[in-house]
């Protein structure tokens, strides 16, 4: 189908497909990602499926009122809550001690837990005692004011006031989590894909094979086809892993789907590929420059240092959930949009004309980088003996 919509260009990129999807590394590392990305959905499902009710002791009375508020603060703390009446207050200290109750409310005036709970402390627990001293506080202070029954409760049906803000909160947490999941898996596939090429290119080289190869067909064909045969090899991965992806989390009720998610895994999707376009063309042509696997590590190391410093500034931008100036300009350049780009869109911060804009100039970007990767490939693809310096095919020189 390739040869016949491309010709011998379509010849190239189905031989590199062919054995790409042959190969064992390929196949391994496809099976290691896609158990690495269905641990990352299934086991949080688990996990929340695992969760047991908190558990309440109440020693003494406890109002009809202040029962529903405290049932009622389950939910927003993350968990559900069960009452549990205790004949004094030394059973409900044994409750807590043996770890049978989480905490006790004790005469609708106190509540005690086991161990002391810190003001950073965000557990379930945590956010549940909280909720309930304020409920028991707020009982309190509607009695010492007088309040009646009828009064109290329109007070406890008070609606909240609307907040308005003048930036973006935090990122949700499914969102970034899926962020932070899209940028380890862009790493990953663009360093082993455009390593690939880089060996790829060299081993031609080295065995002769791109001789015989060039009497057929034209430089640009070739390096075309083989670009394009390891990028859909690519393409074809990661369209695997996101569709797994999805349908995992459909079949498990999994939050990935909810929120912004669904966003920020097509925009890694759609950044994967224009990463591997813009640099596919680079490690090609440094592929064209060695002879011998020793080489490989002295190209492939300055090459990938963009590639490492865009996938730690986003991570590190990603986690304070503020992106400062610089890296919104890092957004737009190609060498590292790939990763600072689907960040800003996981935390909101970006929009629709600003990524459209983002992607056109790292597709201009990635037009002018192939010339110049045809070029020298052009130029080094036939010189043996030893390594190509760049400066010699720059400069036009010859052997």
């Amino acid at each position: 189908m390739l040869a016949s919509l491309l010709g011998d260009t379509g010849l190239v990129a189905a031989r590199e497909v062919r054995e790409r999807l042959r190969g064992r590394v390929f196949r391994i590392g496809t099976l290691l990602i896609l158990a690495v990305v269905a641990g990352a959905i299934v086991i949080p499902v688990v996990n929340r499926g695992k969760s047991h009710p908190q558990q309440v002791a109440v020693v003494g009375p406890l109002p009809a009122l202040l029962r529903a508020a405290i049932v009622a603060a389950g939910p927003r703390a993350g968990t559900t809550v069960r009452l549990v009446p205790e004949a004094g207050v030394e059973a409900a200290r044994d409750g807590l001690r043996s770890g049978r109750v989480n905490l006790a409310v004790v005469n609708a005036r106190a509540v005690m837990v086991n161990t002391a709970i810190g003001a950073a402390d965000t557990s379930t627990t945590a956010q549940l005692v909280r909720a309930v001293a304020r409920s028991l506080g707020a009982d309190e202070a509607v009695e010492a004011a007088g309040l009646s029954a009828a009064q109290a409760a329109q007070l406890a049906r008070a609606r909240p006031l609307p907040v308005t803000s003048l930036e973006a909160g935090p990122v949700p947490g499914v969102a970034r989590s899926t962020s932070i999941v899209g940028l380890i898996l862009v790493f990953v596939m663009l360093t082993q894909y455009n390593t690939w090429t880089l060996i790829g290119v060299m081993e031609e080289k080295s065995s002769r094979v791109v001789e015989v190869l060039l009497a057929a067909i034209r430089p640009v064909q070739l390096l075309a086809g083989k670009v394009l045969g390891i990028g859909l090899v690519a393409f074809a991965q990661a369209a695997l892993i996101v569709a797994v992806a999805i349908g995992l989390a459909e079949a498990v009720g999994s939050d990935l789907l909810h929120g912004t998610a669904p966003l920020v895994l097509v925009s890694t999707l759609v950044w994967l590929v224009l990463g591997y376009a813009f640099y596919c063309w680079v490690y090609a042509a440094a592929g064209s420059l060695a002879e011998r696997q020793d080489q490989v590590q002295s190209l492939a190391f300055p090459l990938s240092l963009p590639i490492i410093f865009g996938y730690v500034i986003s991570l590190t931008a990603l986690g304070s959930g503020s992106p400062s100036g610089f890296f919104k300009v890092l957004a737009y350049l190609p060498p590292t949009a790939p990763f600072a780009m689907p960040v800003l869109v996981s935390l909101g911060r970006v929009t629709w004309w600003e990524f459209t804009a983002a992607a056109a100039l790292s597709v201009l970007c990635t037009v002018a980088v192939a010339r110049v990767a045809i070029s020298i490939y052009r130029r080094a693809i036939l010189r043996t003996g030893r390594r190509v310096r760049l400066r010699e095919v720059v400069s036009g020189g010859t052997r």
